[in-house]
């Protein structure tokens, strides 16, 4: 049996609460960060007023990571 795509909807009539949304992660220039995959790093941009997509120092590379930040953490 295969799982459907269809996003499950809450009806206003049941008892049960709507799952709550996770909070989104905002970075500044400047943030020390840890990555799951590159490890530490510092901030030196962010793309957007929403913050679209991160640039980070990691030491030895600068990646860019996008949203959601699942694997980024700020420190």
């Amino acid at each position: 049996m295969t799982k459907s795509a269809a996003v499950r909807r809450v009806l206003p009539t049941s008892p049960f609460k709507p799952p709550a949304e996770a909070p989104r992660k905002h970075f500044a220039v400047g943030d020390r960060v840890t990555h799951d995959t590159y490890g530490l790093g510092r901030a030196i941009g962010v793309e957007g007023d929403s913050g679209i997509a991160v640039l980070v120092d990691f030491g030895s590379r600068r990646e860019r990571i996008t949203q959601p930040y699942t694997a980024m953490f700020k420190l």
